[in-house]
């Protein structure tokens, strides 16, 4: 299948690499266009814009940061709108609103192009390894026609409904791991200032109900207070807003969800947006005098 992939940050270049090695056609572009070399290196051709990278995908594979990212590579200058084929399908892998997926996919379909938003969690180590959890949303026949695509990048992809139910899942993901997270902080910090053996502390507990994959991979990051890049503050905080904005739309609650996106307002304030979001921990340790 022919397929384009426009955005090769820590994420898309692991992912564009497994559409590649799965023996599909792939066709790259990047703003910062040295990304694209090793992919190019490796079978893929390169396009000067993400207009032509577009312009003979049946699949075009979106993976940026942000809302404003995703608007300008669909509906912008030399943008996606402008030369994708009728039926080719956009699936946007990015993080963003679920409002602005759901007017991008409406002026898409005037062009007579398909949308899925199709966010993933898992990390650098899902990417790389072709194990992500992809969380679809769109029309049943779209996502029939991506899956192939998909099932090269992840383990666990499931159809969730209809446009924007794939952001919405998103959102719901990251407001669990930021309440996990922030309890591993909590409860490795008492451990700690209780002067106990903290390998053996997390070996026990991993055990049993308190076991969860932040504790097995990042709780060591809390009792070493290092923090290497895994998954960026600003970027999980950028996911905290997008929750909570949409909470509001919807007329919930989300109280621990909030603590947690003003601890990171700490952490970014502070100059530590670009360590891993088990950050979080820095901010209870030096709170409870570690």
């Amino acid at each position: 299948m022919k397929v384009a992939f426009i955005g090769l940050g820590t994420m898309g270049t692991e992912m564009a690499k497994n559409i590649l090695n799965a023996g599909h056609e792939l066709t790259v572009y990047n703003r910062t266009r040295s990304k694209e070399e090793p992919l190019a290196a490796a079978g893929a051709q390169r396009a000067e814009s993400p207009a032509q990278a577009a312009s003979n995908a049946r699949i075009i594979v979106i993976c940026v940061s942000d809302t404003p990212d995703v608007e300008a590579i669909v509906l912008g200058k030399s943008g996606v709108i402008e030369s994708a084929p009728q039926g080719a399908v956009v699936v946007d892998m990015s993080t963003i609103s679920p409002a602005a997926t759901r007017r991008m996919a409406e002026k898409l379909s005037k062009k007579g192009v398909k949308m899925l938003d199709a966010p993933v969690s898992g990390g650098p180590e899902g990417a790389r390894n072709a194990t992500l959890a992809i969380m679809v949303g769109g029309q049943d026949a779209d996502f029939k026609t991506a899956r192939p695509i998909l099932e090269a990048m992840g383990k666990t992809v499931i159809h969730v409904g209809d446009i924007g139910a794939g952001q919405i899942t998103k959102a719901i993901n990251q407001i669990l791991i930021s309440g996990t997270y922030l309890s591993v902080a909590e409860g490795l910090t008492l451990g700690m200032k209780a002067g106990l053996d903290m390998e053996k502390v997390i070996q026990a507990i991993s055990g049993g109900a308190a076991s969860s994959w932040i504790l097995h991979n990042r709780g060591a990051n809390v009792v070493a207070n290092t923090y290497p890049l895994g998954f960026r503050v600003r970027l999980h905080h950028k996911d905290l807003g997008i929750a909570l904005d949409t909470a509001r739309e919807l007329g919930a609650t989300l109280p621990a969800t909030a603590l947690v996106a003003q601890i990171e307002n700490g952490l970014i304030a502070r100059g530590f947006g670009d360590d891993d979001v088990s950050a979080i921990g820095r901010s209870i340790r030096e709170q409870s005098g570690l």
